[in-house]
């Protein structure tokens, strides 16, 4: 796997190293943002890829191994953005044949950032991976560490911004 300087993660809704607007904010925990998920894209994926997976991680998290917030696999090799909305697995916005993970909140789609009250502001690691196989082979309730497991021995690329959230 390389870390391709050409291959481009970003946001229109987000920037790298900025806090998070409360409308992809998670709604609960004590928390009262919209939960949307952010617009996403990418370009310069290795010309080999097969498809690709998304990945967004919290390693501030106060569990140990940090805190997945959306999982999503099997996305197409053609797609090249996701739209705000797409971690709503209802809004029939995520790209046809991909599959959401669930994540740590304990169900597939996307969680926004919620930290504990008095935390310094927590870190949000977007990542894209371009993967040289057409889809992941997961069982139904895959975790995001089997994914993961999985992404080590798949990625051919990978490209990320980290933003942050947090609230005193």
């Amino acid at each position: 796997m390389t870390a391709s300087s050409a291959f481009v993660l970003r946001s229109p809704d987000l920037s790298a190293d900025t806090l998070i607007p409360n409308k992809h904010v998670y709604n609960g925990f004590g928390y009262t943002g919209e939960n949307v998920s952010p617009a996403l894209e990418w370009r310069g994926a290795p010309a080999d890829t097969k498809s690709f997976a998304l990945t967004v991680h919290d390693p501030d998290a106060p569990t140990g191994s940090g805190w997945w917030h959306w999982v999503l696999v099997n996305i197409p090799a053609g797609t090249t953005a996701l739209p705000q909305g797409a971690g709503n697995p209802g809004s029939g916005l995520a790209p046809a044949g991909s599959r959401e993970i669930a994540t740590d909140f304990g169900e597939p789609g996307w969680g926004g950032p919620c930290p504990p009250q008095g935390d310094e502001p927590h870190r949000y690691v977007f990542t894209i991976h371009a993967l040289g196989v057409e889809r992941l082979d997961l069982p139904e309730n895959a975790t995001p560490a089997l994914v993961g497991f999985n992404l080590h021995f798949n990625t051919l690329a990978k490209a990320s911004f980290t933003a942050r959230y947090g609230r005193k």
